[in-house]
């Protein structure tokens, strides 16, 4: 009996705020299916592939990409080889860095940086990710290591809605019309209501092959460009958050949240809806660099260290994601620090998943001459600065802005918030 060819699904805008086609990740009895274009036998839950993180990646990596695009969020381990780095630029970052591991000399001491550090282990296996080798389970929470994929996190079926005000609602019977994720996409009406901020799960989410887990936070106010996977090298990539991302992350890391005590006693930094920036606005209005603390409220934001506006109105934050430098206002007293000023949602070129490095070096710039480069093994000076990167391993890490825009001994950019008067 023949059999017929597997379908393919993977134009844009498959889940287009919701569930996607049934047979774009699941099979039919059984059938033969795919997973990272072998064919291979289904997986659990009948699924194309091998496990949840795998069928994700069928749709979200692709094969001889020559740069960022689109929807792709994790970099084939065949492309890049070392001295290369991951090629895609999502604001939540390139699960690719999980497999960067780095190590150098300073002195005599021998150091090893293990791409293992570098974000969220998913488990994949068709694309070689597993769970992390060192931790159980997640930094201040007890979700599982061993369960953690692409659905931990994404509701695959995206039953949570964004209704008419912004209420937050699971219904599994009526579709969502659109995505409510990018400055482009349609408000919400009574007869159709959007996705919710990228498919991510609600209050009671909890995937039937991890249960015991629910979150008890929802999804946050958050807007991104429609084009947002992209080199920051002329201009930033402004996503504009409203509020509630440290709630939602604490589903799984309720110790990070505000300033609670750790089980050591020791306080975590501030996070959250309530962990307003304060005077603090003002350093980060002021500060371009090191040496330079001129600037101004207008022109201050750096999509290296976001921040959440304090707002839920949607349409004052679809007005703010932008790609084009034309809107780069810097927080007030009311606007939140959250998770993702520090850290990427995936994953990073640094430790900790961090969008910038605060504890490998004193400066994250070098200075061969007098001006502003990213360090690299195969540029001129420290070594130990550049910590087994290459220099472009390290520009891509900061998603190639320009080290020009900083200066030639640039310390950490915690000094965005916290330089001192």
């Amino acid at each position: 009996m023949a059999v017929l060819a597997q379908p393919v699904f993977a134009r844009a805008g498959f889940h287009n705020g919701g569930v996607g086609e049934c047979n774009g990740c699941h099979t039919v009895h059984r059938a033969p299916a795919v997973a990272n274009g072998t064919a291979t036998q289904s997986g659990p839950y009948l699924l194309r592939a091998t496990d949840q993180g795998s069928i994700c990646l069928n749709c979200h990596e692709m094969p001889n990409l020559t740069g960022p695009s689109d929807r792709y969020i994790s970099t084939p381990e065949s492309e890049m080889p070392q001295g290369v780095p991951p090629k895609q630029m999502t604001p939540g970052g390139d699960f690719g860095w999980l497999k960067k591991t780095y190590t150098w000399m300073s002195g005599t001491n021998v150091y090893t940086d293990h791409g293992y550090a570098h974000g969220h282990n998913i488990v994949a296996a068709d694309y070689g990710y597993a769970a992390d080798p060192m931790g159980t389970v997640a930094p201040g929470g007890t979700y599982p290591a061993e369960d953690l994929t692409c659905i931990s996190c994404h509701d695959p079926h995206g039953e949570y809605r964004r209704t008419v005000g912004g209420k937050i609602i699971e219904d599994g019977l009526q579709n969502s019309c659109a995505s409510g994720s990018y400055d482009t996409s349609p408000d919400p009406t009574v007869s159709c209501p959007v996705g919710d901020y990228r498919l991510l799960g609600g209050i009671g989410y909890s995937p039937v092959s991890i249960p015991g887990y629910a979150f008890t936070a929802g999804p946050p106010v958050a807007v991104a460009p429609s084009v947002y996977n992209r080199s920051e090298a002329v201009t930033q990539t402004r996503v504009a958050y409203g509020e509630g991302m440290s709630e939602w992350c604490a589903n799984c890391h309720p110790a990070f949240l505000n300033s609670q005590p750790s089980t050591s006693g020791a306080y975590r930094h501030p996070a959250g809806n309530g962990a307003k920036m304060g005077r603090l606005a003002d350093n980060y209005n002021r500060y371009i660099k090191t040496g330079d603390i001129s600037g101004t409220k207008t022109t201050s934001y750096l999509s290296l260290v976001p921040f959440e506006e304090g707002t839920g109105d949607y349409t004052i934050l679809k007005s703010h994601a932008k790609n084009d430098n034309s809107y780069l206002t810097g927080p007030d007293a009311n606007s939140n620090v959250m998770c993702l000023t520090c850290h990427r949602a995936h994953a990073s070129g640094w430790d900790f998943m961090l969008r910038f490095d605060p504890y490998g070096q004193t400066f994250i710039t070098a200075d061969p001459g007098g001006q502003s480069v990213w360090p690299g093994t195969d540029v001129p000076g420290d070594s130990a600065q550049a910590m087994g990167r290459t220099q472009a391993e390290t520009s891509r890490a900061y998603y190639d802005i320009p080290a020009s825009r900083f200066s030639p001994f640039q310390r950490s950019l915690c000094n965005k918030c916290h330089i001192q008067d």
